[in-house]
């Protein structure tokens, strides 16, 4: 295989990287836990925080509703990261592209 095949496979590896990651960013995610439900885009912006009407909070309630808004989050984070894994894992042996 000569350089120029070689770049020309590069190339084209580096487009199938930046397609199946910009469809990552498209994606929407949810993330729940007991009362809390919280969207994301694939890039990892937060979209919308919802609690649900059964969250009946008040003092006593914060940290327990503080502890399930992060567990929302970390399910949507680790929703992202499987699918950025399931479509950009055969790269990963590349480092640093994601």
């Amino acid at each position: 295989m000569n350089m120029q095949q070689i770049m020309a496979q590069a190339q084209k590896m580096q487009k199938d990287i930046m397609a199946k990651k910009g469809q990552i960013d498209s994606m929407s995610f949810e993330g729940k836990s007991d009362w809390v439900t919280i969207n994301f885009k694939g890039d990892r912006s937060v979209e919308a925080v919802n609690i649900t009407n059964d969250a009946a909070f008040d003092a006593e309630n914060k940290e327990i509703l503080c502890d399930m808004i992060m567990l929302a989050i970390k399910d949507g984070l680790a929703k992202i990261d499987k699918e950025t894994e399931e479509k950009l894992g055969s790269y990963s042996q590349m480092g640093g592209l994601f």
